[in-house]
């Protein structure tokens, strides 16, 4: 299957936005274990100034999220430093349909761009407007008390221009998790289980590679995770879940 990636000409106005990330969803069902796909997404990179291809990335959603009509693209961006309002302007002219910036950073603290990026977002025109969280396995905050503090920040502060999603950014197993397999495992069931009692709607975001170095094996699945979206990262090309 052919991949056309569109490529928005848009100057950022931020130095340091280096990760921002566009997005091409199909329209597709493929169940597989405990997760469940519906729609699968590829991202690519854009670094500074210049929209350069850099990883593709597949991403689940369900039926409350923005879908194609028929196998129609739909693209979008994940950021993890403040968008202005030109720039998502610039993006949405383009036809981004839905951004996710980082709302909780890997040193343990919350990022307060998100909220600047989710107004700017809302203001220009995006319709989707999701957060991602970098959780902190080796802080001594739980997982549970860091999503939950995310997410009252969201809450308190741009819930209005907050679509309600928040994605668990799984990956760096050699960087940021623990080299104990049980651990990781109960430091990720801790971060989910406040999915389920807050107004957050999770997804996870994990490649087969992350999964099984940080968890142990590709099979190891926690059952209040079974109905989230997948965002599942693969550099190959190809648009399914076919490897994992």
């Amino acid at each position: 299957m052919n991949v056309i990636f569109n490529r928005p000409q848009c100057a950022f106005q931020h130095e340091s936005i280096s990760n921002v990330c566009i997005a091409a969803v199909l329209k597709r069902n493929t169940p597989h274990a405990a997760k469940i796909f519906s729609n699968v997404f590829f991202v690519c990179t854009m670094i500074f100034l210049v929209c350069s291809l850099a990883f593709t990335a597949v991403m689940a959603t369900n039926s409350t999220d923005i879908v194609s009509s028929g196998d129609g693209d739909i693209f979008g961006v994940d950021i993890s430093a403040a968008l202005d309002l030109d720039t998502a302007s610039c993006l949405a002219s383009k036809g981004t349909a839905f951004i996710i910036p980082r709302a909780y950073r890997s040193i343990g603290d919350i990022d307060s761009n998100a909220c600047t990026s989710l107004v700017n977002a809302q203001t220009a025109g995006i319709a989707q407007r999701d957060v991602y969280i970098f959780p902190c396995p080796t802080c001594s905050s739980s997982a549970a008390d860091q999503l939950t503090a995310m997410v009252a920040y969201l809450k308190g502060t741009c819930d209005d221009a907050w679509s309600g999603r928040s994605w668990l950014d799984i990956e760096g197993a050699d960087s940021y998790w623990t080299g104990d397999f049980s651990k990781n495992q109960a430091f990720f069931e801790d971060l989910v289980d406040p999915c389920l009692t807050t107004s957050a709607s999770c997804g996870v975001y994990a490649s087969y590679n992350s999964w099984t170095a940080i968890f142990g094996s590709a099979s190891y699945s926690y059952a209040p995770a079974a109905t989230m979206p997948l965002w599942y990262p693969h550099y190959d090309g190809d648009k399914s879940f076919e490897d994992w």
